[in-house]
């Protein structure tokens, strides 16, 4: 389960900058957290089809009702995905905690410290936060691992499930013999 949310802040001169973030809930990684001064519902799109190519598609992705999330272009997209929606009711932020959570963080420690001058700077500044997020800081949650380390290890755990499961569909019984037993005479 993936969840996404916008977020606004201004440069310096007032221009709006607007925050997407994307969160998989069972890692607590942030998989995206794009800066623009707007974004389309084609944006939204174009950022999820490189997340899906990159980690996946998930199976449901929570939102709230925004008009980027429930507008035709993404909710086709993701139909054709294969992707459930999961909207939140009208002002009820605590149906998307993970998320909300995320985004009450990157406020506190680091929107309402920052002034950015442009939206380049906001940029730079908002991916090394990111990846500081990502990599450094650990969770209770995640047994005190970062979202990438916690993330890593859930991915060797299901290349080795797969692996044993391919391996055993592989296995050809007729094919094992005993050593201890002459066969053919």
């Amino acid at each position: 389960m993936w969840s996404y949310d916008f977020l606004m802040d201004r440069t310096e001169d007032g221009r709006q900058l607007k925050f997407l973030a994307v969160i998989d809930e069972y890692t607590r990684e942030c998989l995206a957290l794009e800066v623009s001064r707007s974004f389309t519902a084609q944006n939204v799109v174009e950022n999820l089809q490189y997340l899906f190519a990159v980690r996946g598609r998930p199976e449901h992705l929570r939102s709230d009702n925004g008009p980027e999330f429930v507008a035709r272009a993404v909710r086709r997209w993701l139909d054709q995905a294969a992707v459930k929606t999961l909207f939140i009711a009208k002002g009820s932020p605590w149906e998307n905690g993970y998320v909300e959570s995320f985004n009450g963080k990157l406020r506190d420690e680091l929107l309402n410290r920052e002034l950015f001058l442009s939206l380049d700077e906001a940029r730079w500044v908002i991916d090394r936060w990111r990846l500081d997020y990502n990599h450094r800081r650990i969770h209770s949650a995640l047994d005190y691992q970062t979202p990438a380390a916690f993330a890593a290890a859930c991915a060797a755990s299901v290349r080795a499930t797969l692996s044993l499961q391919h391996h055993t569909r592989t296995l050809n019984p007729d094919s094992l013999t005993d050593p201890g037993t002459n066969i053919g005479g």
